[in-house]
């Protein structure tokens, strides 16, 4: 035993030596920029892992499948200009996303907040206060760093969440970790499967695109929730005259927020 943990010290000691010999050499940036690589290699390879057992088990359940809240899931009502959109939400597979959500929920933060860019047969975006999609913060900004730098929190991805029809997920730009507090919802109606492959994809969500969904956006953004009822809302949003930069000619806005069944995180 006492051999082994000298062989990892001295092998920590090694891999320290050569970080500090390569900011020497080539600096800091390209030290930070490989290390940054290297783990989101290693995230990369985990992801696999996981969608490769999503793929193998027929068993596998998808909760976005389910309109029944499950006791590891949140509930929320969305009442709008509009009508009212629920949703559940998967704390257990984009736990950050989710209390994020949850907690701008809570204090208010959505109330008055419009929907700034709708695109029919794509999705409803909203959540930003400045209601032109530059604005909008993580509950996290300046106050724990290791979540949020500066620029927003990290985009979460789950082989068992998807962009199907109706699903919730959080709007970024093209930083991976800019997650704030924008969000929209998937609304396609278009069939989605034939695009789509066994050897990536589990059967029962290529029958769930068959009711529409935007798949070129899986593995790319957050998906945290599902609508439960109200697709009819969200159609309806969709479908308003929209004009520059896809912006409602009609100001519609979300009233509040109401947590139905909340989810108490591990701290």
């Amino acid at each position: 035993m006492k051999k082994l943990l000298i062989l990892g010290l001295v092998a920590g000691l090694f891999l320290t030596g050569c970080t500090n010999l390569q900011r020497a050499i080539r600096g800091n940036d390209y030290v930070d920029s490989s290390l940054a690589s290297e783990s989101s290699s290693r995230a990369a390879e985990k992801q696999k892992e996981k969608q490769k057992a999503a793929l193998s088990d027929k068993n596998t359940n998808f909760p976005q499948l389910s309109d029944k809240v499950a006791d590891d899931e949140a509930e929320v009502k969305i009442t709008t200009t509009e009508g009212a959109i629920s949703m559940k939400l998967f704390p257990k597979h984009a736990p950050l996303a989710v209390e994020n959500f949850l907690t701008h929920a809570k204090e208010g933060y959505y109330n008055g907040v419009t929907f700034h860019r709708v695109i029919k047969n794509f999705m409803i975006q909203t959540g930003d206060p400045k209601g032109d999609g530059t604005g909008g913060e993580s509950i996290w900004k300046g106050k724990n760093s290791k979540i949020d730098s500066g620029s927003g929190f990290k985009t979460e991805i789950s082989s068992y969440l998807y962009n199907i029809r109706g699903a919730l997920a959080m709007a970024r730009s093209s930083n991976p970790n800019s997650n704030g507090s924008q969000f929209f919802i998937n609304q396609n109606t278009k069939d989605s499967s034939n695009q789509l492959s066994s050897t990536t994809y589990p059967e029962k969500i290529i029958e769930a695109y068959k009711k529409g969904g935007n798949p070129s956006l899986d593995g790319n953004y957050t998906v945290f929730g599902q609508v439960i009822s109200g697709m009819d809302v969200v159609d309806k949003i969709a479908a308003t005259e929209t004009g520059e930069n896809d912006k409602p000619k009609k100001e519609i806005k979300i009233e509040k927020i109401e947590v139905i069944k909340d989810y108490t995180f591990k701290k």
